[in-house]
């Protein structure tokens, strides 16, 4: 009898740790850049490459980076929720055209519509990486000072936007 007792121990040890693991939301992937300051980078604009956008240029301000592609789906299931926000004129939206073809992001903001404040071209990826994109589509809430607030992961949704984004842009539009 006991030759069963430490395995029985170790598969209830184990079964205890799948069952955590699987109750986590994997959508709350804790980011390490959050209360950190936002990378620097200097890409090109997707309209007109030959203007940059750093996001010192938006020193002040509380501001939206929307990581998203032509080529996602849920890019497509977040843009209404995304048109919505920018006619509202709460706070700035810039888009960050994540491993994509310029043509092909051009020609989805065109059909779909432009939520942006403006678009930048990050085609080779490497500013998603410094940000630490797990995947398309995520938004980061940056504060006046340049930091990142917090980070979406998956798709801007009304319940999110209503029940997270909003009050925290609010509050730090505040301060």
């Amino acid at each position: 009898m006991k030759r069963f007792i430490l395995p029985l121990v170790i598969f209830l040890v184990l079964a205890g740790f799948l069952y955590k693991g699987l109750s986590l939301d994997p959508r709350e992937v804790p980011s390490p850049l959050v209360g950190k300051v936002a990378p620097a980078f200097v890409l090109p604009q997707l309209h007109e490459s030959e203007k940059t956008f750093s996001p010192k240029d938006m020193a002040g301000k509380v501001w939206l980076l929307n990581v998203w592609a032509s080529w996602c789906g849920a890019c497509k299931d977040e843009h209404p929720v995304l048109m919505a926000l920018s006619k509202q004129n709460i706070v700035p939206i810039v888009g960050l055209d994540y491993k994509d073809k310029r043509e092909d992001g051009e020609a989805t903001l065109a059909k779909a519509g432009d939520p942006y404040t403006l678009t930048v071209a990050d085609v080779d990826g490497k500013v998603g990486f410094d940000y630490g994109v797990y995947g398309v589509p995520e938004t980061y809430v940056i504060d006046k000072q340049g930091m990142i607030a917090y980070k979406l992961i998956g798709a801007v949704t009304p319940q999110n936007l209503r029940d997270t984004l909003l009050p925290l842009i609010a509050e730090l539009q505040s301060k």
